[in-house]
């Protein structure tokens, strides 16, 4: 688990996604999963492109699959579905306008600052 979140963390940042965390979604009951990562972009382009860049590293990296991906025609919010984690990358707008974080307000939260 730990080691596919650090490999979608370096995929986003690859692509210079901004605001990454991760929200430790395990002791929810009913939650959809155990993880959910977080990050935004500026442009439709670019959320396109970190979601390519996650789908390309965890494969090459963990050899792992992306199980469902939603959103890819708008680039918006592309939502990509690794079963236990899942990726939601927003433009910066929607990010805002939807406050995934402060849904799960209560969920442990890890911030990851972009190295340049």
């Amino acid at each position: 688990m730990e080691k596919l979140i650090e490999t979608i963390v370096q995929a986003i940042e690859d692509k210079k996604g901004k605001n990454i965390v991760s929200l430790d979604l395990s002791g929810f009951d009913g939650a959809i999963c155990s993880h959910f990562v977080v990050c935004n972009a500026d442009t439709t382009t670019q959320v396109a492109a970190i979601a390519d860049s996650v789908e390309e590293k965890v494969l090459e990296v963990l050899g792992e699959k992306v199980w469902r991906i939603e959103g890819q025609q708008t680039a918006l919010w592309i939502a990509l579905d690794f079963v236990d984690v899942v990726v939601h990358v927003f433009t910066t707008e929607l990010r805002e306008f939807y406050k995934l974080e402060e849904l799960w307000a209560d969920a442990p939260i890890k911030r990851y600052e972009y190295e340049e």
